[in-house]
Parts: structure tokens; C-alpha cells; sequence
């Protein structure tokens, strides 16, 4: 006679089922309780990596089991109240029963973390002088915060001369040189080149306008929030004026949507007092921003869209595009699309702006009109930018809060990301820090699917979602606005162009700084 283990086995090598379901039960297992020995001595580490891949495993065992016990317990209570012809109650407990399996299955969908796209599949064309490359400049003795001490952003914990270093090592290898100045020159002159069909650099008495990225911040006043870095700031105006030769009064800092806070201004006022600095209110030595009526229409009508567009951008001849990188509930991440959005006529208050239908991904995966092509390919926005900048020193999970977010994956060791990300290609770079939040942040607000916006931009003549992407509706439909793709893993972190030169898609030039 077999044992009944014996019969179980048997069974298990005809039910494959089966055994996805003693996986799962064994991955739930063994996740909670790695969670759990984890977590509980040092809460903290509830933001590591890889707690947060063992969390949704971990809630989708526990919804299992409350979904199972609570839906037996729901449905046998009914079947008493049946026969003991209490049928309201019956009815009640029915119900119950029902919304607990229906609560497992949904948020098991949430959690999936089946890969919905394929690695190495480049869409769009590259753009750039080194086409669809993505510099990912890293230095570990930027970044020294304790998580605890003070404000993230004071000097006694951001090394200047490492983010100076930082940030020209980034330069150089985006332009294949080794002088900032050739460097700046190689930028402007390509830019010329390509989207004014003019073989040269940089001109004097052209306007130059940084868009930062702080969306965290109601005034002047210092938060310890995730906003711009300052020292990151302070490094871009130097080499700018320094090494590009660009005179400060033609050089704006911007956002016009939120307020340039005392730890910037004070920073870069003190070294350059004839640079513009715009803020949504002015005041305290900044500009007030003032906007153009219609300046900024969307290819498609949505509720609570707003078409007043920065001054300052539409009167500059280039753009720069330093976002942060930040998880964003409805979107997945918030990067340099994204931060385009600040240069609109929107409430100071982020609670109150629309972030509809055309800033978030269909949770079902069905295509859909993206706001981020218009921000990209409009005239007076991306059309102009010459070089696109992702602050991931510290970086964030969550669109607002105090930076919480170490790196266990190779090679940060725990530490913070002191990162980097610079590109030519708008589109591709917002590709490289994605594959990093879904690699980093598998649980964060709706990841799934944040690619499309990504794909809507790369086939921006013929996208998935068959939007016809005409910021300006002038009837000039936009085109390709750059490349994207997945890379292959997250060990080797290769793209297309990395394993094939003469290939297409993204090239990612990893830099490390000061790794000894």
C-alpha cells in the first residue's frame, strides 16, 4: 500500500497545478517569515530591496489564507442560516463570502509580478550624438546623510568637489570628450545642428532655462522633503558659466509651479547674484514666473487640463531638464516628462492638479492618450531641451516624504545611490531609471505597465494607443521623440547598443566615480 505521501507525489507529477500551488504556498511561507525576522528588530529594513520584493508575496499569501478561512467561515454560517430559513442573513453571509474571494483575486493581480514586457526589444529611433546613449554617472562619497541627523541637503553630508566630479565625469563620457568645454560645445553644436540646421555652439546672448523639480515645497522656508539637490544645481550653473562660457544673466533657474526654497538660493545666489531665479510667488529675490494664455494645449481634451505656459521657457532658445527620480501614485515613476508639467500654469498645491486619464497608464494594460509626448515633443519644452538630467543622489519611492531609499543591488552596497542619469535622448533616459524603480520598487503604486507612456513617446508618429500627438495642433503631427526598451536583466543591465553596436535602442554607459 502506498503512503499517503507516496499518493501525493504520484499525483503531483500529473498536476502540474498542483505544484504551483505548493510553490506558492512554500514562497509564502518562506517570504512572511523572512519578512518578519527582517522587519521586526530593525524596522528600517522594510525599505530594502529586497523586503520590498518579499512584500507583495508575503500580503498575497496572507490575503490567501484570510480569503480562504474568511469565505468558509462566510459561506458555512450561510448555509446555516439556509436551512434555518433566515434568508437575509444567509444573503449577508453570501455576500461576505463572496467579497473576500473577489478582495484575494484583485489585489493577486496587483501584486503580480509577472513581467508584462520583453527585455531588448528597442522601439522608436535613438536621438543624440551618441545616439539613444544614457550616461549613469556613480559616486559613492557624494551622499553621507544618517537618515536622521538634520536635513539631507546640508553640506556637512553632500561633498561639493565629489558632485562637481560627479557631474563633469557624466559629461565627458555623454560626449566622448574629456574637457567641459568641448563638452558643452559638442551639446549646442549637435542641438544646432539637428533642430536648427546650423553648424555651431553655443552663441552669446542666448537664453539658457533650468527647469528643477520641487514639487515638494508650499514657500521659500527648507523642508527636509525630496526636492532638486542643491549641490547637483550649484555643479550644472558652474560648469555652465565656468566651462560653457554662458554669461549668468542669460542663464534661468526655474520652476514656476512650486517656490525655489532658502537651500538653493542662498547656494547659487551667493557665487552667481545675476542669474534668474523664477518661482510660482517671486519675492525674497526671486522672480515672480508670469505665463502665456495658451501657450501649452494638450493633443486631447481632458478634465482639469490647464494651457498657460511659463514665459520664461517660451523666451528661451534651450532648455535643461533636471528631474529627480521619484516613484508617483497613478504613474509608476515621475521623471523628466513629468517635470515638464511644472512649467504650466498649475496650483501650487499638487493636491489640486489633474493627474486624469492622460497621466496614468490603463491598470489593464489597454492603450491610452499620454499628457508626457506633448510635454516632450512640444516646441517651446523638450523640442528645445539640449540635455536631459535625473538627480538620483538620493532618490525616493514615493513622490514626496524625506528620502528614504538605500540601494542593496550591486554596486551600492546599502548605500545611497549617489547617481546620476544624463542623455540627449529624453526618451531613453526615462527607460534607464524605470528599469531601476521596477528592479528597486516592485511594490510601489502602479508600476505595472508605466512603460506605455515610454512607448507613446518612442512612436509618437504611430503610437499603440493611435493618439495623433499634436501639441501645438498646428496639424504638424510629432515624431519619434527617441528610444525605448527594457534591458536584459537587472545583473548585466545591458540594452541593445550595448550588445550590438551597430544595433538599435538604448546604449547605458555606466561611470563609476570615485569607487576605490
Amino acid at each position: 500500500m502506498k503512503s499517503g505521501f507516496s499518493k501525493l507525489f504520484e499525483s503531483a507529477k500529473t498536476a502540474p497545478k498542483y505544484w504551483a500551488k505548493l510553490s506558492f504556498i512554500f514562497l509564502g511561507i518562506s517570504s512572511t517569515l523572512w519578512f518578519l525576522i527582517r522587519v521586526i528588530p530593525k524596522p528600517s529594513r522594510a525599505t530594502y530591496p529586497c523586503m520590498q520584493a518579499a512584500s507583495p508575496i508575503m500580503s498575497g499569501f496572507v490575503l490567501w489564507i484570510l480569503a480562504i478561512t474568511g469565505s468558509a467561515v462566510a459561506f458555512k454560517n450561510a448555509r446555516e442560516k439556509l436551512l434555518q430559513g433566515k434568508y437575509l442573513v444567509a444573503a449577508l453571509f453570501i455576500i461576505l463570502g463572496f467579497f473576500a474571494v473577489n478582495l484575494y483575486k484583485t489585489q493577486s493581480k496587483a501584486n503580480n509580478l509577472e513581467i508584462w514586457y520583453k527585455p531588448n526589444a528597442p522601439l522608436g529611433i535613438a536621438r543624440g550624438l551618441n545616439p539613444g546613449r544614457v550616461v549613469w554617472g556613480h559616486n559613492p562619497k557624494i551622499a553621507s546623510w544618517d537618515g536622521k541627523t538634520g536635513f539631507w541637503w546640508e553640506d556637512r553630508f553632500n561633498n561639493q568637489q565629489e558632485t562637481d566630479n560627479l557631474f563633469s565625469q557624466t559629461l565627458f563620457h555623454l560626449t566622448n570628450t574629456q574637457n567641459e568645454k568641448k563638452s558643452w560645445d559638442a551639446l549646442f553644436r549637435f542641438f544646432n545642428k539637428t533642430g536648427k540646421n546650423h553648424d555651431q555652439g553655443y552663441t552669446s546672448g542666448e537664453k539658457v532655462v533650468i527647469k528643477i523639480n520641487q514639487n515638494n515645497t508650499d514657500a521659500h522656508q527648507n523642508s527636509n522633503e525630496i526636492n532638486a539637490n542643491p549641490q547637483l544645481i550649484l555643479s550644472l550653473i558652474k560648469s555652465l558659466v565656468n566651462e560653457a562660457g554662458i554669461s549668468e544673466e542669460y542663464i534661468t533657474l526655474a520652476d514656476p509651479s512650486r517656490f525655489i526654497t532658502d537651500n538653493i538660493y542662498d547656494k547659487c545666489h551667493s557665487i552667481y547674484p545675476n542669474i534668474h531665479y523664477i518661482d510660482h510667488n517671486g519675492g525674497d529675490g526671486r522672480e515672480k514666473s508670469t505665463f502665456v494664455e495658451n501657450g501649452f494645449v494638450y493633443s486631447c481634451d481632458f478634465k482639469g487640463m490647464t494651457n498657460g505656459l511659463a514665459t520664461c521657457f517660451i523666451g528661451s532658445d534651450y532648455v535643461i531638464n533636471m528631474a529627480i527620480m521619484k516613484g508617483h501614485v497613478s504613474q509608476g515613476v515621475s521623471l523628466c516628462a513629468k517635470n515638464f508639467f511644472g512649467c504650466t500654469n498649475i496650483e501650487t498645491d499638487w493636491h489640486k492638479n489633474s493627474h486624469g486619464s492622460g497621466f496614468s497608464q490603463n491598470r489593464e494594460g489597454k492603450r491610452q492618450y499620454s499628457v508626457y509626448p506633448d510635454f516632450i515633443g512640444h516646441k517651446d519644452l523638450g523640442a528645445k531641451t539640449v540635455l536631459y538630467l535625473i538627480d538620483g543622489i538620493y532618490s525616493n519611492k514615493s513622490l514626496n516624504g524625506i528620502p528614504d531609499s538605500r540601494w542593496s543591488i550591486a554596486p551600492f552596497k546599502n548605500e545611497w545611490p549617489g547617481s546620476l542619469f544624463a542623455s540627449q535622448d529624453g526618451v531613453a533616459v526615462e527607460s534607464v531609471v524605470l528599469d531601476f524603480a521596477l528592479a528597486l520598487w516592485p511594490d510601489a503604486p502602479d508600476m505595472r505597465y508605466s512603460d506605455h507612456a515610454m512607448e507613446e513617446m518612442a512612436l509618437a508618429n504611430n503610437p499603440p494607443s493611435g493618439t495623433v500627438y499634436d501639441p501645438e495642433r498646428d496639424g504638424s503631427r510629432l515624431t519619434s521623440l527617441g528610444t525605448t526598451e527594457h534591458w536584459n536583466n537587472l545583473t548585466d543591465k545591458k540594452y541593445s547598443r550595448n550588445l550590438n553596436k551597430k544595433g538599435q535602442g538604448i546604449e547605458l554607459v555606466y561611470v563609476p566615480v570615485n569607487m576605490k
